[in-house]
């Protein structure tokens, strides 16, 4: 007799979950099947579910001081014109360019799913031993007229697909260069008005350096999540319409990932905000200098303790980046050693064809590049904040009111 589970109500609820998506297995199944099927369908599903509350949760914290002090006066809320939450100053300023960008963005969604489908009906409809002829517009078309039919249709897809993104790229480029245009006339002006040449030699780090991520950050506010979550929505409604228990298997790593990613990169953002002041201070004692008359020692010294110090924090920021970008490598990895062995297990118990399992494999090489842009979005975001934030104590400080100024929030 088979040993008793030590889990029972587990295992007969991982048994229930795999009917009710259609497939049944039992102690005749291989060894490997049980815990795989409790990966894919229990577990990873619950650490999915406590990792998005998690973040939904840190979000509307981060969000709800922002809310209540919203009640004042619009001026309160505005700091040289500018306002203090950077999603709402992007969308004052671009909101009809960012609405095209949506619609072309949502545009390119059934483009991508005809150019997953058409592989997958290649290989079980035109390759297959079992071909039917097609009637298509009263003319019977045999296996390689079909197959040069199905062919043009993937090759028309990717072209239009290519050439959307085309487009859409174009288009957020100048976007981005006008959203910057603006808010470096912004800065300039009140610079100009309110500081009376005050801290002039920060002016051209700010309009620089911690001014430019900002339009690249307003080209990708509404545009890349959409295009990009949208992908990846439709690559997973492909993979579950193929077979859902394999759906479920391109889910099994995410968790890990929505919990280390973030970690690490509130470590770059402590790294980036000590970096940003450091280049501040590098610049005014390097403006400290610039009389030929004086000779400045202690200026010459604090000024390569300020490089060293620039090395070591870009070091450090580095290192995180980069251990962030291999754990995400590796654990994307992982994914298709589900898809090979359950779905391997499910071609020869025929659940599903050879041409499915192939087309999940594609589907899903496809799958890690959306996400790994996500994550790079939400690197951004938190990136772009930092500096609009430094952007804001820096105005608010020409006018004597930086340790007024609370944080900005996106």
């Amino acid at each position: 007799m088979p040993a008793e589970h030590p889990f029972p109500h587990y295992h007969s609820f991982a048994h229930e979950a795999a009917n009710w998506l259609g497939f049944s297995y039992d102690e005749t199944s291989p060894e490997w099947v049980h815990p795989a099927m409790h990966l894919v369908l229990l577990l990873a599903p619950a650490l999915l579910a406590v990792s998005a509350g998690r973040l939904l949760f840190r979000a509307l914290r981060l969000r709800l001081p922002h809310s209540v002090s919203g009640k004042g006066t619009s001026a309160s809320r505005q700091v040289a014109g500018l306002d203090r939450n950077l999603t709402a100053q992007v969308l004052q300023t671009t909101r009809r360019q960012q609405i095209y960008l949506l619609l072309l963005s949502l545009s390119l969604l059934p483009v991508l799913y005809l150019s997953l489908e058409l592989p997958k009906q290649i290989v079980n409809n035109v390759l297959s031993k079992s071909h039917a002829p097609l009637n298509l517009l009263g003319y019977d078309l045999s296996a390689g007229q079909h197959l040069a039919v199905l062919s043009g249709v993937f090759l028309l897809a990717i072209t239009l697909n290519g050439a959307g993104k085309y487009l859409l790229n174009v288009l957020k480029g100048r976007l981005a260069e006008r959203c910057l245009r603006r808010l470096r006339l912004l800065i300039y002006r009140h610079w100009r008005k309110q500081a009376g040449g005050a801290r002039k030699s920060e002016l051209p780090q700010i309009l620089g350096q911690e001014a430019e991520p900002i339009g690249g950050f307003a080209a990708d506010l509404l545009a890349l999540p959409v295009t990009q979550g949208g992908t990846l929505l439709t690559i997973l409604l492909f993979m579950f319409i193929q077979d859902p228990i394999l759906g479920a298997a391109a889910l099994t790593i995410l968790p890990l990932q929505l919990f280390l990613l973030p970690y690490l990169q509130r470590i770059v953002n402590r790294l980036s905000r000590e970096r940003i002041q450091e280049m501040r201070r590098l610049a005014r004692g390097l403006a400290g200098q610039l009389d030929p008359v004086q000779d400045h020692p202690g200026e010459v010294l604090a000024t390569a303790a300020s490089l060293r110090q620039l090395e070591a924090i870009r070091r450090r920021i580095h290192r995180v980046k980069f251990l962030a970008k291999a754990l995400n490598n590796f654990l994307t990895a992982l994914t298709p050693f589900l898809f090979y062995s359950l779905g391997g297990y499910f071609v020869l118990e025929e659940r599903i064809t050879l041409g499915a399992l192939i087309a999940v494999l594609a589907a899903h090489k496809d799958f890690s590049a959306p996400l790994k842009e996500l994550f790079r979005f939400y690197q951004q975001l938190e990136d772009t904040r930092i500096r609009y934030r430094e952007i804001l104590i820096f105005l608010a400080g020409s006018d004597g009111a930086a340790s007024d100024f609370p944080a900005a929030r996106t």
